[in-house]
């Protein structure tokens, strides 16, 4: 379901005024960084091979073997919040927490926390482009985190949070180019939009107890209830009409 640009950029326009009020913009949090107490004796172990180009285990499901997807990979501060997001939408088929855009192999999650491995922390997307659109992707990540805040998403600060684009082909990258340059134009936001958009390279999946860790923690770490439900709950709201039918 590919989108008329004109009038998904004008519905845009209209989303961000009521996705401002629900999510802010800079909101200040408490950092998901070391925050995981699961976490600490998992940082050690390698999160095996990259993937560099759009193959994730769920697009080589057998089940979806007759399904043509895409990948979109998009950096939008702490991965947990965001993951728990995209995984909603009606086409999303997977959506992995990992590293992207830094020069360390196999990056852990504690080296990427340092700031010095040039990682950020993001989400490889598969999606059925019958259902949802390159576009309607962009539309949630705009709208969901703070794309003027250089290197930040509330507390959580430093290079691995920052925001970024990672184009898998042409297309992408001159719809996420010409989406920042009209909504810069536009007033959207009230300071320059920062959001990188760069060429994809190689995508290193995060350790196991980091994918679906909302799901898997909102009883135990106190960030999932305080941070991330408020979001979810209010992107659910913003976004009813795009949600999978179960949700």
């Amino acid at each position: 379901m590919i989108l008329n640009l004109a009038s998904s950029m004008t519905r845009m326009f209209r989303l961000l005024m009521i996705a401002t009020t629900v999510f802010g913009t800079g909101a200040a949090f408490s950092s998901c960084a070391q925050n995981s107490s699961s976490g600490k004796s998992a940082d050690n172990k390698n999160n095996n091979n990259a993937m560099d180009n759009t193959k994730t285990s769920a697009a080589t499901d057998t089940s979806l073997s007759h399904v043509a997807t895409d990948t979109a990979t998009f950096a939008n501060g702490c991965f947990w919040c965001t993951e728990a997001i995209f995984e909603q939408l009606d086409g999303v088929i997977s959506a992995t927490s990992g590293y992207t855009g830094g020069t360390t192999e196999n990056p852990t999650y504690k080296q990427v926390c340092t700031g010095e491995t040039g990682h950020a922390e993001c989400l490889q997307i598969v999606y059925d482009p019958k259902k949802i659109s390159f576009a309607e992707l962009l539309e949630v990540f705009w709208q969901t985190h703070d794309p003027t805040t250089l290197n930040r998403q509330g507390n959580d600060v430093g290079t691995q949070y920052r925001s970024g684009i990672f184009y898998h082909n042409q297309e992408q990258k001159e719809l996420a180019e010409k989406y920042k340059a009209e909504l810069d134009k536009s007033g959207a936001f009230d300071r320059p939009i920062v959001t990188e958009v760069t060429a994809f390279s190689k995508f290193y999946p995060a350790e196991d107890y980091h994918q679906q860790y909302f799901d898997n923690n909102e009883g135990s770490n106190p960030y999932c209830t305080i941070v991330i439900r408020p979001k979810v709950d209010k992107f659910k709201k913003v976004f009813k009409d795009k949600l999978k039918k179960h949700q």
